[in-house]
């Protein structure tokens, strides 16, 4: 059967996008949703700019992103990523035609930047990337690669910023209930031509990195944006998992604006600027980015003296290509310090994938993805395989472990290396 699937095409030139399709998605969809909140868009130094082709870059928070960036770069084309399911979502041809190049999440494309090198070099257009790769989870910045200095290196194109505030706070993943509130978003060069010839890769990750710095419920309290949505903590255990209070893992329930422990009985109030307040007089996060920060804390200890383990049933679905996922019934999803691994049966196969702790930098992670529960994707270079997990509110867990996994193996392999490096010139030395 796997055989006669026909995979995606990732090969296949991008094109321009259609000037019509083009205008409608910003006539229909952006311009309007934006005017509702009453969106603001500033742009600093980008007159010698405009009609060129630059790569832009732009933080992640919400769907609301794609209106920013479709309206910040008119009335000029741009090309840009997406995932296969978004694909799947809106139909090939369209997206295609849209300009839009198909990718698998946090898997080495060769053709991925010779596409984009041929939008910015061919046709000329603006090249616009999500570089975190997925959505925040908590407001903050999310995993940006180890290889983008060497990416924005391979363009030799300049690099311009959009940064965006509030897209987070308006309709977070684990709560896609879109409260429709302001935004606001400022567009300014970050790498002319030269700097991006002269900077080292390091300098240029360095510098991205510090860019792309932010943290939308800080920003939401200091410019007073109220979002008093009856629902707006709904989904908040799937982000904060582990009470503070009890140490219990898996057994939040949020609804309305309270997210309580079924464990202790403990209680927190999210107000109306996405702040936390206990109900017993004790606060132990106000900020929801704090708490899943000192949950990821955890997440890090355990990995690195060993004691980290997770192990679940899952349901497993795959996308080979963009036109409909195929179900494979039940496997097993095991993550430890050396790395994640899939067993699963596969049209009609036994089939394992194994991802290495050094080759898995990140994980694509969806809550409650079109209703269906959460999961995680996990690919490959030909088919993407997506877990729906059994165990309740582990998919926050399973995205920070990935990351610390990854971390902690680039570390042991740089120090490996430099062990190598010394033992060498203590022979050389030593021979002399």
């Amino acid at each position: 059967m796997a055989k006669k699937i026909k995979r995606f095409d990732f090969a296949k030139k991008p094109k321009k996008p259609s000037s019509f399709l083009n205008f409608l998605a910003k006539t229909i969809l952006c311009k309007p949703d934006l005017k509702k909140r009453k969106a603001k868009i500033v742009k600093r130094g980008m007159e010698e700019y405009e009609g060129k082709p630059y790569l832009l870059l732009i933080n992640h928070g919400s769907i609301v992103d794609l209106n920013v960036m479709m309206m910040a770069t008119h009335p000029y084309k741009a090309n840009n990523v997406m995932t296969l399911e978004g694909f799947r979502d809106y139909t090939e041809i369209l997206m295609r035609n849209m300009g839009v190049l198909g990718k698998r999440k946090y898997v080495s494309d060769v053709y991925l930047v010779k596409n984009m090198k041929y939008c910015l070099h061919e046709l000329k257009t603006v090249f616009a990337l999500f570089a975190e790769a997925r959505y925040s989870l908590d407001g903050r910045t999310s995993f940006l690669s180890d290889s983008l200095g060497q990416l924005v290196k391979m363009l030799k194109v300049p690099v311009v910023m959009l940064k965006i505030h509030g897209n987070f706070v308006t309709c977070p993943q684990w709560n896609k209930i879109n409260k429709k509130t302001y935004v606001e978003a400022e567009m300014y060069p970050l790498f002319t031509l030269d700097d991006v010839k002269n900077y080292s890769s390091k300098e240029l990750l360095e510098k991205i990195k510090e860019a792309y710095k932010y943290d939308d419920f800080a920003w939401q309290l200091e410019n007073k944006i109220k979002i008093d949505h009856p629902e707006r903590a709904k989904g908040l255990n799937r982000l904060l998992y582990k009470c503070p209070r009890c140490g219990t893992e898996g057994k939040m329930e949020a609804s309305g604006a309270t997210l309580t422990c079924t464990e202790c009985g403990k209680s927190w109030y999210m107000d109306e600027y996405g702040q936390l307040e206990g109900d017993d007089g004790r606060t132990e996060f106000s900020e929801i980015p704090e708490w899943s920060r000192w949950e990821r804390d955890i997440v890090r200890e355990r990995i690195r003296n060993g004691t980290y383990y997770f192990e679940d049933t899952v349901r497993v679905e795959t996308l080979p290509n963009s036109h409909k996922f195929y179900k494979q019934g039940e496997g097993k999803l095991v993550q430890t310090p050396e790395g994640t691994t899939l067993t699963c049966t596969c049209y009609g196969e036994p089939m394992t994938i194994e991802k290495p702790a050094i080759a898995l930098e990140s994980m694509h992670v969806e809550y409650d993805y079109l209703g269906n529960g959460d999961c995680v994707d996990i690919s490959v270079p030909d088919d993407s395989f997506w877990c729906y997990l059994t165990k309740k509110d582990v998919i926050t867990q399973l995205a920070f472990a990935t990351e610390e996994i990854y971390i902690y193996a680039k570390e042991k392999r740089e120090q490996e290396k430099l062990a190598i490096a010394n033992n060498n010139k203590e022979n050389e030395n030593g021979s002399n």
